[in-house]
């Protein structure tokens, strides 16, 4: 019988899954997975933007098709597009932003290791 792994759950229960590892860990519990997990949900933090680009996207094609087939009036399609235009600027930013950190992050890595003598050769 696969033996249960010792991790807990965000809301306190055990987790239910198979432990796979000689730790009694499942993946996602298992200390020796941590650096990837965070690698992974920083990913997954960036894609945030590029889903709310692509529905922004998809709703301006939406409005354009109903401009043009006469299913929505001109002046409000005008009026929603720019509101959408600004939505997608703010979108642009946050992902500048969000980059800025991350290179002021990695820099001051760098600097950490250079200072402690941990330069790589």
């Amino acid at each position: 019988m696969t033996a249960r792994c010792r991790g807990t759950k965000r809301n306190g229960e055990p987790c239910s899954l198979s432990a796979n590892g000689p730790d009694g860990y499942c993946w996602a519990h298992s200390p020796g997975n941590a650096e990837q997990r965070r690698r992974m949900a920083s990913r997954a933090g960036k894609a945030k933007p590029n889903r709310e680009i692509s529905e922004i996207k998809r709703r301006l094609s939406t409005l354009a098709d109903d401009v043009l087939e006469g299913r929505q009036d001109k002046g409000v399609a005008a009026v929603v597009s720019q509101v959408l235009n600004v939505y997608l600027r703010a979108v642009s930013v946050e992902l500048k932003a969000r980059e800025q950190l991350e290179l002021e992050a990695r820099i001051e890595a760098l600097e950490l290791q250079e200072a402690s003598g941990r330069w790589p050769a």
